[in-house]
């Protein structure tokens, strides 16, 4: 009831300010009681140098707004009814101001009794005149002349009983764009600085040593990772050792879970196999199973530094856009298997032989590492979302510092496996059934190969608008089947056992059954009509009033695969996109995609997958990396309720 009564209050101060006749000065908003100022220290600055921006709320008596963070006691009812004071600025594109609203210093709340729902109630908020600060830095080749800015204010007014309307809100129907308080900083050169008096103490309170933190590249105290999960909301506070320690166990435990990925299981047993043959000898298990861990490592802190050195490298899976780098991948992957696999009596030249040792040697067990952290970063999104977009944004040292967690957790059961080499001696040594696992792996292995080379042929031939081909995939499920043949066969061949036969042949049936209908499955064309992204495209759905859903995609992407054919497949989910006003949009980044990538920078995104949804507006009203269908249904519908709004 409560609630209810809180609701009604502010809707009924909303309607009467928004009836209310104009008059010169009146906002009819809180901006009627609460008035905004705009200072900036100091007002010229030189390239390379910081300033800072002030933004003064003056409230009038007996008038207070909402803090950034309200803290509602729970006889106010809802949190959620009470609009936290934001401050937002904006700069035009190539601006050579970085706003560091992470760091944006905030003051103190003071306690008012109000009594919205009858007994007053202490309640912690912003009053009379407070100040916020904003550090700003200025990039070293700024040209001379004038910065602009922009600073939204948003906030709500309240006294002692009611609130009145906020402040204009971008999405909430206002004149949004025509909201906001301009200001410029003039750039000029350091014998262009005039002498000025400090003739205000409104500075005083801000902590100078914040930009020391900026510059030295430390965590915002402000800032907070938000990451998805399986469909399910995520954050996390970095800040402070504790914050750290626990980014690290993050990142620890979005490697470990990597193991458990289709990225990396086919290769599991293969490495388990290599140290069941050094079982015997702990030293020598142990020893192999580091240099196991440093190869993972290995690959993970380059990715790390990759991201701290250029800045156009954001994402792990960048690397698969690359088409060199996947028919590279598929080749080097290819040699492991026919050297490993041992079915084949292919002579291979020499120097081959020198990039594909054996497993129970140091180098093959590292260059095991690597491949399986690299077979492994098509599906990193999942799990590790909060480090990877936390480590764009920090100092290398710290960015090093996660990716080589994430490493260390990936590679953490094969260093229990050598540290305790009782737990793989069970496995078999030499003989014919050691050989069918190595040839059935090594195969699995080519069929890996197959889908690298095919996903790079197919990224160079892809043209824009169109999806890629997946003929290659045929390849892929063939490999499979004929290891599942092979399985059977050999087992039917070495060993007269019923149990066994009937185990190791049915797995067989199995995967030769399974290829046969993934592979139909993966090459239809599947049961939603899919336009391919083209700026034209896009903009033409917009315009047509459509609600837009933007899948961002690749065919080496197996997240994306497994969300299409689990979450956007579903019947009900098919249904919701055949509607007349829903417009299915497929960004397919297999390729260089250059429009797609355009896009998908625009959008803010670091990674795929990644689904968009826009209302007929043109407002995004869902993002997720991994979600679930309730999820896709509910945006589609509130995106439908808007429109009919």
């Amino acid at each position: 009831m409560k609630k209810q009564i809180t609701k009604f209050l502010c809707l009924l101060a909303m309607f009467f300010g928004s009836t209310a006749l104009a008059q010169p000065g009146v906002f009819h908003d809180s901006r009627d009681r609460v008035s905004v100022e705009i200072v900036v220290e100091p007002e010229q600055v030189v390239g390379g140098s910081d300033f800072i921006i002030a933004v003064v709320l003056n409230h009038d008596k007996h008038w207070h707004t909402h803090t950034n963070d309200p803290q509602v006691p729970d006889a106010l009812g809802d949190p959620e009814d009470y609009i936290a004071t934001e401050v937002l600025i904006e700069t035009p594109d190539n601006s050579p101001l970085t706003i560091h609203d992470g760091f944006m210093q905030w003051p103190k709340a003071i306690s008012v009794e109000v009594g919205f729902v009858g007994e007053p109630v202490d309640y912690g908020v912003f009053a009379e005149k407070v100040v916020i600060y904003i550090p700003v830095s200025v990039s070293k080749n700024a040209k001379i002349g004038n910065a602009a800015f922009k600073v939204r204010a948003i906030f709500q007014a309240c006294d002692e009983t009611t609130c009145i309307a906020p402040t204009p809100q971008e999405g909430q129907g206002s004149r949004w764009e025509e909201y906001g308080i301009e200001k410029t900083i003039q750039i000029v050169t350091a014998d262009q600085i005039s002498g000025t008096v400090k003739t205000s103490n409104l500075f005083d309170d801000f902590d100078s040593s914040i930009f020391g933190d900026i510059h030295a590249g430390t965590t915002s105290p402000n800032e907070v990772i938000a990451f998805d999960l399986f469909g399910m909301q995520f954050s996390l506070d970095p800040s402070g050792s504790f914050g750290m320690l626990l980014l690290i166990l993050v990142a620890m435990g979005g490697g470990f879970l990597l193991n458990l990925t289709p990225c990396v299981l086919p290769v599991i047993p293969l490495k388990i196999m290599g140290l069941s043959k050094s079982a015997g000898n702990r030293k020598t298990t142990l020893i192999l199973g580091i240099w196991m861990m440093l190869g993972v490592m290995a690959l993970w802190i380059a990715l790390g530094a990759a991201i701290a050195v250029f800045s156009g490298f954001t994402a792990i899976n960048q690397l698969f856009q690359y088409p060199a780098f996947t028919i590279g991948l598929g080749v080097f992957i290819g040699v492991m298997a026919i050297g490993m696999g041992g079915l084949f009596s292919i002579q291979l030249p020499n120097f081959v032989y020198t990039f594909n040792p054996k497993h129970d040697s140091w180098i093959g067990s590292f260059l095991f590492g690597v491949m399986t952290a690299v077979l492994s970063t098509p599906c990193t999104a999942p799990f590790m979302g909060a480090a990877a977009a936390w480590a764009t944004t920090q100092s290398a040292v710290w960015t090093l510092a996660v990716f080589g967690a994430i490493g260390f957790g990936m590679a953490v059961p094969y260093l229990v496996l050598a540290a305790f080499p009782h737990l793989v001696d069970k496995m078999p040594k030499a003989g014919p059934s050691s050989d069918v696992i190595k040839q059935v792996m090594g195969l699995l292995m080519l069929a890996a190969a197959a889908y690298f080379l095919g996903v790079g042929l197919s990224g160079i031939f892809q043209q824009e608008g169109a999806p890629p081909t997946r003929i290659y995939l045929w390849a892929v499920a063939l490999c499979v089947a004929v290891a599942g043949l092979w399985l059977a066969w050999r087992t039917i061949r070495i060993t007269k056992r019923v149990g066994m036969r009937i185990i190791f042949v049915g797995m067989g049936v199995l995967m030769f059954i399974s290829s046969v209908v993934v592979g139909n499955r993966l090459t239809e064309k599947g049961p939603i009509d899919w336009e391919y992204y083209t700026p034209e495209v896009l903009q033409e759905s917009l315009d047509e009033g459509d609600t837009v859903v933007l899948e961002f995609t690749a065919e080496w992407c197996l997240n994306c695969k497994l969300l299409e054919s689990t979450v956007l497949h579903s019947p009900r989910v098919v249904n919701a996109f055949e509607s007349e006003n829903v417009s299915p949009i497929k960004i397919d980044l297999t390729g260089n995609n250059i429009a797609g990538n355009a896009l998908l920078d625009e959008v803010g995104g670091l990674r795929i997958p990644l689904l968009i949804i826009l209302n007929p507006n043109g407002e995004e009203v869902f993002r997720g990396d991994f979600y679930t269908v309730d999820q896709v249904l509910n945006a589609i519908s509130s995106s439908s309720s808007d429109n009919v709004d």
